[in-house]
């Protein structure tokens, strides 16, 4: 009787867990984590999160992107971090663990994660610029517009 009891809810958390990645259906808690983890934010990104951490030895090919290209709220963003802040949310800043190896490795706490504002959306939005070094510095960031799916190298 427990092991049909136990099969029952394997069966049915399988199902449960299975479907979180259909369309319509987002984890709830993906923002939720202070560690800003690398959960792909919309359905079908799993796919292109290994492909860009199977291209993450390949670090020397990654694709960049200049400030003059980035959305203007990422260029205020960046002047956020360069001053220190004040930041429009209290999860910006926080430890960015770089789990997928998406980007060069560094020892922990190297990485700091800030939201990228996106118009018209009523949480945080998918967009985020990851800066690595000293706070305030913005020598060594990237930028993502798919919550960490894949990043652009932050050039002048």
């Amino acid at each position: 009787m427990k092991r049909a009891w136990a099969l029952t809810c394997i069966l049915a958390v399988s199902a449960i867990l299975g479907g979180c990645n259909k369309d319509g259906s987002r984890n709830a808690t993906q923002e939720a984590g202070a560690s800003a983890s690398q959960a792909p934010g919309q359905p079908g990104q799993a796919a292109s999160a290994t492909t860009a951490a199977s291209g993450a030895k390949d670090r020397s090919a990654a694709a960049s992107v200049t400030k003059a290209q980035l959305p203007g709220e990422a260029a205020e963003t960046l002047r956020l971090i360069k001053a220190g802040g004040p930041f429009p949310f209290g999860e910006d800043g926080v430890l960015f663990r770089n789990s997928a190896a998406l980007l060069p490795q560094h020892a922990r706490g190297y990485y700091h994660a800030y939201t990228v504002r996106t118009p018209g959306s009523a949480d945080r939005g998918l967009r985020r610029i990851v800066c690595g070094g000293p706070r305030r510095q913005i020598n060594d960031c990237y930028y993502t517009d798919d919550y960490y799916a894949s990043f652009k190298r932050i050039t002048n």
